[in-house]
């Protein structure tokens, strides 16, 4: 496996332990919306946080 497969491989169980976390906390469909609503910022390039605010 190369240095990127398991860099994904990492990356995927992150996201299944948010997930996981989510729908403990709020359900599936809490989990399924924040997840779809994601997908659609990184698509459209949008940022997924607020930029800090210098001050």
């Amino acid at each position: 496996m190369s240095e990127e497969d398991r860099s994904k491989d990492a990356f995927f169980i992150q996201l299944a332990e948010i997930a996981e976390a989510m729908i403990a906390a709020h359900g599936k469909d809490f989990a399924t919306g924040a997840l779809v609503l994601s997908a659609k910022f990184v698509a459209e390039g949008k940022p997924l946080i607020k930029p800090a605010s210098g001050g």
